[in-house]
């Protein structure tokens, strides 16, 4: 790159002007954008190592910039008035630094706006209980926990406490209180965050990630006590969270564990991001595990919990539906392309025959 090339405020205007939602700055390649899932290319020239470090260095706050060439991995936020927010990586890489900048999206859209089931906003309302929002890397877990923050903050005069690595989005108080802390400016970590949450009077915590069975522990307990936790994992549905929350613990934990989760679970949103029927934009999928008497049942009985699944998808009445479930309505509303919802679902044989494409093939 020469000085003629854009500055990082212009690679990142160009990323909002095109929709899309990620910049990757790699040595040896040119920018490029990830749109609509797929990354496209900058017809810029290829960056040196001198070019990644120069345009980490600018998206750097003060704090962290004495440290730039000692560290392997960073992350922190990036905001500029009239660009946006903006979540920042910067890691090493055969000795260089690579950079990927995460567009975040506003506050504005509300959980309907969204495409979200209405059972969600319904676990929102709750005034106490455990909330989990899953799904792959890229796939909105943030945007969504945003949103229910929001629509918590617009509805009802609560505390809410959040403890997130960076900060992404700045909610501004409306009906209720909120304090945004920062994991590695203001807390040391999302367990020690979680543990000064429960003395500062919260009514709402959200937490940005269950890491590590320590703050698995402390997000049950504050949701035992009375708190409403908002809390995400890398899981790809509910029954694959389940089953992760309960091996974080060891096999004598496990029966006060299972009773944990089955008092203080109120939901399991698991969401996939797929491309529209009409090839641009993306349209969100949710799985919905909602902890009904039934739910409960199962959770805690090590026998019976294989069986939630099978509640899940007969709980049409309670607001859930599998993942399966919803790709499929979104196929049957126009909203995706059957190749689309195909290579999405889980079992295709019976996304085919619900679709009625089995039952054509045979005749």
């Amino acid at each position: 790159m020469t000085d003629q090339n854009p500055s990082p405020d212009e690679l990142l205007e160009k990323l909002i002007s095109v929709g899309g939602s990620d910049l990757h700055l790699k040595v040896g390649s040119p920018p490029a954008y990830r749109i609509d899932g797929v990354l496209h290319p900058a017809e810029l020239g290829a960056l040196t190592a001198a070019d990644t470090r120069n345009l980490l260095l600018s998206l750097l706050p003060d704090r962290l910039k004495d440290d730039i060439d000692d560290v392997t991995d960073i992350d922190f936020a990036y905001g500029k008035a009239g660009l946006g927010r903006f979540r920042v990586n910067g890691y090493r890489q055969r000795g260089s630094m690579n950079v990927v900048v995460r567009s975040v999206a506003p506050t504005s859209r509300s959980l309907a706006e969204l495409g979200l089931p209405t059972a969600v906003a319904d676990a929102c309302d709750e005034a106490g209980g455990l909330i989990i929002v899953t799904g792959p890397t890229g796939s909105g877990k943030t945007t969504t926990c945003s949103a229910m923050v929001e629509h918590i903050n617009s509805s009802r005069r609560s505390t809410i406490i959040t403890i997130e690595d960076p900060i992404e989005v700045l909610h501004r108080d409306k009906k209720s209180i909120i304090s945004q802390r920062e994991v590695g400016v203001d807390t040391a970590s999302f367990r020690e965050g979680m543990s000064s949450a429960l003395r500062q009077d919260p009514d709402v915590i959200y937490v940005g990630e269950l890491r590590d069975r320590e703050t698995i522990e402390a997000a049950l307990i504050a949701a035992e006590t009375g708190h409403l936790v908002i809390t995400t994992m890398y899981t790809l549905d509910a029954m694959e969270t389940v089953r992760r929350i309960l091996d974080s613990f060891p096999p004598y934990l496990e029966r006060r564990t299972r009773q944990m989760v089955a008092t203080s679970l109120r939901s399991i949103v698991s969401q996939r991001l797929i491309p529209n029927a009409e090839g641009h934009g993306r349209t969100v999928v949710a799985e919905l595990l909602v902890n009904t008497e039934a739910i409960q049942e199962k959770l805690i009985d090590p026998e019976l919990t294989a069986e939630v699944f099978d509640v899940m998808a007969e709980g049409a009445f309670f607001g859930m539906q599998t993942i399966d479930q919803a790709i499929t309505k979104k196929y049957e509303s126009g909203d995706v392309s059957f190749a689309d919802a195909l290579m999405y679902v889980s079992a295709p044989r019976e996304f085919k025959i619900a679709a009625g494409v089995g039952q054509m093939a045979a005749s």
